[in-house]
């Protein structure tokens, strides 16, 4: 029988656990901070795309790894809901089409995954919303270059500035603050948006229904 650890040697281990966590969940107040301070920026978005896919036109978001996991779930409050019944509204995570990733990435390289899905789907007037941590991801860098010359509005949530995807697009929200904190606080920033959108096309105000 393997003899019991004492008690003396697993405390000091939970207590560095818990230490990390609350590092962990302190790290998020800087990013959290550069949020609040870009409110104004979030609600004019929300009205804009409100005004864009209200006559037709369409959102295209795309991200890597956990932002990947993002752009999916911004989808996914305009098409189905966020916060109440309401219209379903054109959005498409770039991300979520496999075949085309595959396909793409095999005949033209990973660079070009989301910059020829823009090409395709995107028309003058769309927005292309790209999300980064770190605003130096070639593939969204290409993907913002073919937003410009599809005509398309192209934005971006990326880390601290000044970086490259920042500056390729029409509008970015910079957040500033770790990798890891800052993806979690992306979650807050789409969330924001939907409750700006809603409240524009008229169906804001209860609780979050995602």
């Amino acid at each position: 029988m393997t003899a019991a650890v004492p008690v003396s040697r697993i405390a000091p281990q939970r207590s560095r656990a818990e230490a990390l966590v609350a590092d962990h969940l302190h790290a998020i107040d800087t990013p959290l901070a550069s949020l609040r301070n870009a409110s104004g920026q979030i609600a004019r978005w929300g009205v804009t795309l409100a005004q864009r896919l209200s006559a037709g036109g369409r959102l295209l978001v795309a991200g890597n790894g956990g932002s990947a996991a993002e752009a999916q779930h911004l989808t996914a409050e305009l098409v189905g809901r966020f916060d109440g019944n309401r219209p379903a509204y054109s959005a498409i995570a770039l991300t979520s089409e496999t075949s085309s990733l595959t396909a793409i990435g095999n005949d033209y390289g990973f660079e070009d995954v989301f910059a020829r899905q823009v090409e395709a789907h995107g028309r003058r007037g769309d927005i292309l919303l790209l999300l980064s941590t770190s605003g130096r991801s070639p593939n969204l860098l290409t993907a913002a270059h073919a937003a410009r010359r599809s005509h398309l509005t192209s934005w971006a949530i990326t880390g601290a500035a000044p970086n490259p995807l920042a500056r390729a697009v029409d509008d970015a929200l910079v957040l500033e603050g770790a990798s890891p904190s800052i993806q979690e606080v992306e979650l807050v920033a789409i969330h924001a948006l939907c409750r700006a959108f809603d409240d524009a096309v008229g169906f804001g105000g209860g609780a979050c229904e995602s």
